[in-house]
């Protein structure tokens, strides 16, 4: 993903920013739409991983801000491994206020390399509820992701997973 940077949308109108950026065929959509999202949360990382349920694995899509040592480690994660493969089997919001100090055992001891704190992992869902993959983002400084965040985060996995399927 190029390091283009996004200019911020305000939360409240995100998700249909990124219905927009999804919409059209072009190899760069997902890339974007992680630009997007990223910029309105003041992230400096940002994942999206496909869900192959076959082989139990993520596979990643489009990425922001990732340490080039830890791409080849992100590219393909086992379901229940780290915050992402953890979102993946529980089919639930993943947060993590502060991953530099968290020892609940949620991130993989490779993520703090990131020197993302505040950390979410949210799922990609079809129509049907099935997991088609993992949107994540992550914040320098230390974050807990209300109620309202994590509602626009499964608004935007929702608007991606239109285009995933």
């Amino acid at each position: 993903m190029s390091g283009q940077s996004s200019v911020p949308v305000p939360i409240d109108a995100l998700e249909n920013h990124v219905a927009q950026l999804i919409a059209g065929a072009s190899p760069e959509r997902f890339d974007a739409a992680l630009r997007s999202i990223a910029a309105s949360f003041a992230a400096a990382t940002g994942t999206l991983h496909r869900a192959d349920v076959g082989s139990q694995t993520l596979h990643l899509v489009a990425q922001l801000g990732l340490p080039e040592a830890l791409i080849p480690l992100t590219s393909k994660i086992p379901f229940g491994k780290g915050i992402a493969g953890q979102c993946a089997v529980e089919l639930q919001p993943i947060t993590l206020c502060n991953l530099q100090t968290d020892d609940s055992g949620k991130a993989r001891p490779n993520a703090k390399q990131t020197g993302v704190a505040g950390a979410i992992a949210v799922p990609v869902l079809g129509p049907e509820g099935n997991l088609l993959g993992v949107l994540g983002v992550g914040k320098i400084q230390e974050h807990t992701y209300t109620d309202d965040e994590q509602r626009v985060l499964n608004g935007c996995a929702a608007q991606i997973g239109r285009a995933l399927t």
